[in-house]
């Protein structure tokens, strides 16, 4: 990466190279005494290259590598590929198939903001043990997600017409074991969290993102809902079971790091309330619709769209009728968001001692953004 110039009267503080959440990183920070002029993140510093690896693999290999890119939300970015294959084939999974999946999205979902949660506890150095809690609650999630495909992450569940099993007997009854559990423990969250007076203070009007700003700046997710922008690919343009699910899009109107948080913490109440309504009205069928082992696609060009838990996935995929995708290029959520974080330290004040919060309110998983 080429450096930016630093302005006069400025100093250049390298944040990194570290390891602070989801994969090395660092930022450049121009400061003058304790206020963030400038904040410049090192895109591509962990490229792994998933999109040439997605080239060298057939359809099914991929699904695979790209679940790697955001290891706490591998269901969502594993759909987004999926579909695009689907698409690709026109071929429709099973109504069965499309309400398992969203169950399995909505877990991860809940999984990926509870470690935000725990991130940016951490990162207001107030009450370390919340990280802790939100730690133990994703052993419900991993637990149930073990139970139904085999494996605690990266589960390789879904494949091109459907999923590779049916729910097991007496699954449900868990499914809505873990729900009334996590409800109780998503209160003590808000009273340790939200009402605190420590952390609001740390968060509360701290790298304000206007409306406007957010949807200029090409914001996504809860980093976009956080500033009063309604708007959520699973509402837009439905997919899996979710045209068929009862749920609202959050918003917060403030547009501050408290704002993003609370998204966050609504989203889990409504991804519990679509993960019980699967567990109660999933219809019956079958889960998996009949397609070649070796998938040969006819030259075409496709676009997924999904919402990950950090906001729209689209994946843009280019077929040669070959067994490997021609090409495929992946629009991630932290990409978009890290653009909108550079621009923070320039629409509000920033304070050094803030820039941890902030980046944890943008929650960017980086391996994501150097795809």
């Amino acid at each position: 990466m080429s450096e930016p110039k630093i302005e006069p009267d400025l100093m250049r503080v390298s944040w990194g190279p570290q390891h602070p959440m989801s994969g090395q990183t660092r930022i450049l920070l121009d400061i003058d005494g304790e206020i963030v002029h400038r904040l410049t993140a090192d895109l591509g510093f962990t490229h792994r290259g998933i999109e040439k690896i997605l080239e060298n693999r057939t359809f099914l290999q991929g699904i695979i590598p790209i679940e790697r890119m955001v290891m706490v939300d591998t269901a969502n970015i594993g759909l987004g590929y999926v579909l695009a294959i689907e698409e690709a084939l026109g071929v429709e999974p099973p109504e069965r198939a499309d309400w398992i999946r969203s169950m399995i999205c909505e877990f991860y979902r809940i999984n990926s903001h509870l470690y935000a949660f725990g991130l940016q506890v951490e990162a207001t150095a107030y009450f370390p043990a919340v990280f802790l809690w939100t730690t133990i609650d994703r052993e419900i999630i991993l637990d149930l997600q073990e139970q139904l495909t085999g494996a605690r992450w990266s589960y390789n569940f879904f494949m091109p017409g459907g999923v590779h099993a049916d729910i097991p007997e007496g699954f449900q009854d868990k499914v809505l074991e873990g729900v009334e559990y996590l409800r109780g423990r998503f209160k003590q969250y808000w009273g340790a969290m939200v009402e605190n007076a420590i952390f609001e203070m740390r968060n509360e009007g701290v790298a304000v993102l206007r409306k406007e700003d957010a949807i200029r700046l090409g914001a996504t997710g809860p980093v976009l809902r956080g500033s009063g922008v309604d708007m959520d690919v699973r509402k837009d343009d439905p997919y899996a079971a979710y045209g068929d699910l009862d749920f609202k899009v959050v918003t917060e109107a403030e547009g501050d790091a408290m704002a993003r948080l609370k998204v966050r913490f609504h989203e889990i109440e409504q991804s519990l309330d679509i993960i019980e309504q699967v567990a109660n009205e999933i219809p019956g069928g079958p889960v998996r619709t009949r397609i070649p082992l070796f998938l040969r696609i006819k030259p075409t060009e496709v676009l997924s769209r999904v919402e990950t838990a950090r906001g729209e996935l689209g994946i843009h995929m280019f077929t040669d009728g070959g067994m490997n995708p021609y090409r495929v290029q992946i629009n991630s959520p932290s990409l978009r968001n890290m653009y909108v974080f550079e621009r923070l330290a320039e629409l509000d004040e920033i304070l050094l001692a803030d820039v941890p919060v902030v980046i944890n309110s943008i929650d960017p998983w980086y391996l994501d953004s150097d795809r």
